[in-house]
């Protein structure tokens, strides 16, 4: 396949490129309605505001330390809802610059049960299962953990409802996520987090992560939000970024190509795909 607005995934090391991505489904409902929401269920209209039918995206992700210096990575992704949306299976692709070409991501995300995701490094030539352990760790030396590449596990969190506040000109629920003990806390890297939701549409604009000492440790920014699939009102964040308040560094991501996909190959979501690098 080709890089093209009709097809942008082809996740061999030699072509295309994409994306990790955040996202969000816009919500129609009344403000009565609204306002008789919990914060468990803000949060799983967050959560479903992410499963989108498919995409494929063409995306950098820019890495900049405390001192302004930067390393710019290329990426190629494809996502797709199986089981009548209840899972989302992503695939992302590594293809530049050279020290990180071939290096593959795979994740099933379930809305039920932990996830599953599976790391290809080319010179093992094998993929590994992350663990749950291993969520808080750094993804590919940028500032968004492993537990940020996926939506949270409802169960594992309370979620309180902290008043509103406008970002940016956006109404927004104002979300406390605190995770239910201390081992969910050590997976997940973060003591609490408040989240951002914008009250009409449900997409997230900004979340504060707290870390195991409740100091500070990284605010997520959203700068675009991009509608895909029109008849159902879903987006995706197409220009946002994770700051590490406590060392300076950030990592953005900016999506360069996107399109609505729910016909991306079925063939990608399989780690025997993954290990092609």
């Amino acid at each position: 396949m080709k890089t093209s607005t009709s097809s942008l995934i082809c996740f061999r090391t030699s072509s295309c490129i994409s994306s990790l991505v955040l996202a969000a489904l816009i919500s129609s409902g009344s403000a009565s309605a609204q306002a008789d929401l919990t914060g468990r269920q803000i949060q799983e209209r967050s959560i479903a505001a992410t499963r989108v039918a498919g995409i494929e995206a063409v995306v950098t992700l820019t890495i900049r330390d405390g001192r302004g210096r930067e390393r710019v990575r290329r990426l190629a992704q494809a996502s797709k809802l199986y089981d009548g949306g209840q899972t989302e299976k992503t695939l992302i692709r590594f293809l530049e610059p050279a020290d990180v070409r071939g290096t593959g991501f795979l994740t099933f995300d379930y809305r039920d049960r932990d996830d599953d995701k599976w790391l290809y490094l080319p010179a093992l030539r094998r993929s590994r299962r992350i663990v749950s352990s291993e969520n808080a760790r750094s993804f590919m030396g940028s500032e968004f953990s492993y537990a940020d590449m996926t939506p949270p596990t409802v169960a594992d969190f309370t979620f309180t409802i902290a008043g509103e506040e406008d970002i940016n000109g956006v109404s927004c629920f104002t979300l406390e996520v605190v995770p239910l003990d201390e081992e969910i806390a050590d997976e997940n890297g973060f003591s609490r987090k408040v989240v951002y939701i914008g009250t009409e549409d449900f997409v997230i604009r900004r979340a504060l992560y707290f870390d195991l000492d409740g100091e500070l440790l990284k605010e997520l920014t959203v700068h675009e939000i991009t509608e895909l699939d029109p008849a159902n009102h879903r987006c995706r964040l197409t220009h946002f970024e994770m700051e590490n308040k406590q060392n300076g560094r950030r990592s953005i991501i900016k999506v360069e190509e996107i399109r609505f996909a729910p016909d991306a190959s079925d063939e990608y979501f399989t780690t025997r795909y993954l290990e092609r690098g």
